[in-house]
């Protein structure tokens, strides 16, 4: 028998999962909500581009029907986020969030952590946050490469990734903005760069044993300015706009940074100087393991089957509040053999 998921969030990546959701035949989406009026009432199979499926969007996730699992794309921000979620567990749904704050927020936000896991638990279901990065490429990767060490001194992660699928989501980042209209949008607030650093460190910290004496985390700052026009999928760089920016964060231990991360988020040009790319580095006792991804792992791409490939996990898995690496690998595994044989459109 299928699965049974309701959507919360139907941006851009919420829209995404549901494409990819509609093709698989061991879950059904019967429900989902989203805020936005241009929607409400949509049938949400015609929204992703696909047939029909007879569900309307409503615009509380209150109404929504009973199931197995509720994902929620709406925000980063875990303040906002559990004001979501704590409800849908309370009506017993497993729930699982991109929310980059839930991937691993027992440090930066204990009092949420255990609201969630003491309600998850009561409840008898399961929460996860999940995604590319927090989620798997900045902890949950790099951690089972130390595996082939005895031993690690420090992880050092350098990601440049493609940014040009997202949507509402890149305001954050600022790119799109000239670079005064950046520094304005950075001094209010509106600007903030990538939320989820702190709890990527964080649970590569507590996989591996460590405690660390800090956590620095850098202001997001402009990497590129366009000279030409850059069109993405829902947002248009044009020149003198900022097309790239860097942000990066460190845990610190006896004053040694011994987790070091950075990324450029960007709409990248073949033209331009620097192109999307991934290098790990894990200086251990043993060897110093490196991986390189010339190319880069696609954000979005990503994002959406760390997701969608988690599905059933989060239903099987033991109640409470839980991290993609207390999750077996074997069921975090790409699920495309559960795609339909045939769909119809």
């Amino acid at each position: 028998m299928a699965q049974r998921i309701v959507m919360v969030g139907l941006g851009a990546t919420g829209v995404a999962m549901a494409q990819s959701l509609l093709q698989r035949a061991d879950v059904e989406i019967v429900g989902a909500a989203d805020r936005n009026p241009t929607v409400i009432g949509t049938d949400l199979g015609i929204l992703a581009g696909e047939r029909e499926i007879g569900v309307a969007i409503i615009d509380d996730p209150a109404g929504l029907p009973p199931a197995d699992l509720a994902i929620v794309a709406t925000t980063s921000d875990l303040n906002h986020v559990a004001d979501t979620v704590v409800p849908l567990l309370e009506r017993s749904y497993n729930v699982m969030s991109i929310c980059e704050e839930l991937a691993y927020p027992w440090s930066s936000h204990p009092e949420i952590s255990r609201r969630l896991d003491d309600t998850a638990t009561a409840h008898g279901v399961t929460v996860l946050g999940t995604g590319a990065n927090p989620g798997v490429l900045m902890d949950t990767l790099p951690l089972l490469l130390t595996a082939l060490t005895q031993r690690v001194d420090r992880v050092a992660i350098r990601r440049r990734t493609n940014m040009s699928r997202y949507g509402a989501i890149l305001s954050k980042f600022g790119m799109g903005l000239t670079p005064e209209q950046f520094a304005a949008a950075q001094e209010s607030g509106d600007v903030v760069g990538h939320y989820g650093f702190e709890q990527s460190i964080s649970a590569l910290a507590s996989g591996l044993g460590w405690t660390l004496d800090a956590i620095e985390v850098d202001r997001v700052a402009p990497a590129m300015v366009s000279d030409i026009t850059r069109a993405g999928r829902h947002v248009t760089v044009e020149p003198g706009q900022i097309a790239a920016v860097t942000h990066a964060a460190r845990g610190l231990s006896g004053g040694r940074a011994v987790i070091d991360l950075e990324i450029m988020f960007g709409f990248f040009d073949p033209s331009d100087s620097v192109a999307a790319g991934d290098d790990y580095r894990i200086e251990g006792a043993d060897q110093v393991i490196e991986l390189t991804s010339p190319t880069g792992f696609e954000s979005f791409v990503s994002t959406i089957a760390a997701a969608v490939n988690a599905v059933t996990a989060v239903i099987d898995a033991p109640s409470g509040f839980l991290s993609m690496g207390d999750l077996p690998a074997r069921a975090l595994a790409s699920k495309g053999a559960r795609l339909r044989a045939e769909v119809p459109r």
